[in-house]
C-alpha cells in the first residue's frame, strides 16, 4: 500500500517499481529505492528506438522535493541499453535530467526561489552548495534563452553597466518595444555589438532587421553599430545629451564659485529640473538667477536646450532650433559650453534622430537599475556568466519547460 502511494505520487510506471522506502530518523531523510521488473525493456535515450533489453545497470541518486520537513532521495538501479545506432546509453528517467543529481521538480522549485532570492539564501534554505544551484540555473536559462525568437525585434537599446568593482562591465541589449533584455555580454567595446549581431541568426533574426538603436556617444558603440548593424539608425539618448550640458554647467559654476561664495552649495539647485526643486532650492535659484552670473546664463541656456526636446515636433524644426542654440553657445566665450557645442555638432545626426524615432534610454536606465539591484542583493558574483544568467532569469521573459 505504501509503495503504491509513492508510485502514484512520483508517476512511476511499469516496468519500474518501488522496491523499498526507508526513513532514516537520525539524518531526517527519506530514501526511495526504485528498481525494474525482470525482463523490462527501455527506450534509447538518444533516438526513438524502443523495446531495448537492458545491457547492464548503474546506480544513480536524485535529490527530490522534501517529504514534509525531511529530505527525500530517489535511488534507481538505472538500466543501460545497447542501441544499434547509438551504442550503449544510460536510460533517462522522466523525473530527472542526466548528470543533474536533482529531480526536475526539485529544479523547478529552485528556479522559482531564484527569481526572488539570492543564490546563497536559496542554498541555505534547501541545504545545497551554491555551485550546484548555479549549474541548475545556467542549464535552464541557457535552454530557455536558446528558444527565444527575435524575428520581430527592430528597435533596440544598448547600454553598459558595471559587473564588479573596477573597470569591469557588461553590455546589455534590450528590445525597446517589449523592454525585455535580449542579449548581455562582457565588455563595452565595439566587439560587444558584433557579438550581438552574431547571436541574432540563432534566434530567427538578422542584423539587417535592426532599423533603430539608441546608445550613448561612446565611440566604441558608434563604430560597432556602423560595422555590425548596417541598417540601424542611431539615436543618441536625449538624457545623455542633457547630462553633458549639465556637466558643462557645473564646470562653469565650480570655476565661478572660486570668486563668488554665494554659489557654494548651489550645485543641485542648478542641475535639477525646476519642477523637482525643494522649496529652499527654488528660493536659492531665484536669488542666484537674478544676478549677473555666468552660471545663471548657462542655466538659462540649459532650459532653452531642454525646451527644444520638449517642444519641437519634427527634425527640421529641431535642426533650426539647435543651430540657433549653437550660435549662442559659441558666442558665450565659456570653454565648457564651447566644448559642448562641438560635441553636439559632431553628433548632430544622431541627436536629431530622436525627433523621428522618439527613442530614449529611459528603459535602459530602468534595466540598469534592476541589474544593479540584482548585484547588490547577491553581494556580487563569482564570475560574469553567473551574473548574466541571473539577468536573463529575471529580465529576459524566459519560458521554462519545467514541471509545476
Amino acid at each position: 500500500m505504501q509503495n503504491a502511494l509513492f508510485e502514484s505520487a512520483l508517476g512511476i510506471e511499469k516496468p519500474l517499481i518501488i522496491e523499498e522506502t526507508r526513513f532514516d530518523k537520525e539524518s531526517g531523510e527519506l530514501h526511495i529505492q526504485i528498481n525494474f521488473e525482470r525482463g523490462g525493456k527501455f527506450s534509447c535515450s538518444c533516438c526513438d528506438t524502443t523495446d531495448l533489453p537492458v545491457y547492464d545497470t548503474k546506480d544513480k541518486t536524485w535529490r527530490h522535493l522534501n517529504f514534509f520537513q525531511y529530505r527525500c532521495y530517489i535511488h534507481l538501479r538505472t538500466p543501460r541499453t545497447k542501441c544499434d545506432d547509438c551504442g550503449i546509453r544510460l536510460w533517462s528517467p522522466q523525473w530527472g535530467r542526466p548528470d543533474s543529481g536533482f529531480t526536475m521538480l526539485f529544479e523547478a522549485f529552485v528556479m522559482t526561489l531564484m527569481r526572488d532570492m539570492p543564490v546563497s539564501s536559496v542554498g541555505e534554505l534547501v541545504g545545497e552548495h551554491d555551485t550546484k544551484l548555479w549549474r541548475v540555473v545556467k542549464h535552464h536559462t541557457d535552454e530557455a534563452y536558446e528558444d527565444k525568437d527575435f524575428s520581430e525585434v527592430t528597435q533596440v537599446g544598448c547600454d553598459e553597466t558595471s559587473s564588479k568593482k573596477g573597470h569591469n562591465y557588461i553590455t546589455i541589449f534590450a528590445d525597446m518595444d517589449t523592454k525585455n533584455v535580449i542579449f548581455a555580454t562582457p565588455g563595452k567595446t565595439a566587439k560587444t555589438v558584433g557579438r550581438f549581431a552574431e547571436k541574432l541568426p540563432k534566434h530567427n533574426a538578422t542584423a539587417k532587421q535592426i532599423t533603430e538603436i539608441t546608445i550613448d556617444m561612446s565611440p566604441a558603440f558608434i563604430s560597432g553599430v556602423k560595422e555590425h548593424l548596417p541598417k540601424a539608425s542611431i539615436t543618441f539618448d536625449k538624457f545623455h545629451v542633457v547630462k553633458l550640458l549639465n556637466e558643462a554647467l557645473d564646470n562653469v559654476r565650480r570655476e565661478e564659485q572660486k570668486n563668488n561664495p554665494l554659489l557654494k552649495s548651489s550645485r543641485y539647485a542648478f542641475l535639477k529640473n525646476p519642477n523637482n526643486l525643494t522649496a529652499k532650492q527654488s528660493l536659492q535659484l531665484e536669488s542666484l538667477t537674478s544676478m549677473n552670473l555666468r552660471t545663471a546664463k548657462v542655466y538659462q541656456m540649459k532650459l532653452v536646450f531642454q525646451d527644444i526636446y520638449r517642444c519641437m515636433r519634427c527634425p527640421e524644426e529641431a535642426r533650426l532650433a539647435f543651430k540657433k542654440f549653437l550660435v549662442w553657445a559659441d558666442r558665450s566665450r565659456l570653454d565648457p559650453i564651447r566644448k559642448f557645442s562641438k560635441t553636439v555638432k559632431k553628433h548632430m545626426d544622431g541627436i536629431l534622430r530622436y525627433f523621428t524615432s522618439r527613442l530614449t534610454s529611459g528603459a535602459m536606465e530602468g534595466i540598469n537599475s534592476r541589474v544593479q539591484t540584482i548585484k547588490r542583493r547577491a553581494r556580487g558574483f563569482r564570475n560574469t556568466d553567473n551574473f548574466i544568467a541571473m539577468i536573463y532569469l529575471k529580465m529576459a521573459d524566459l519560458k521554462f519547460n519545467l514541471p509545476t
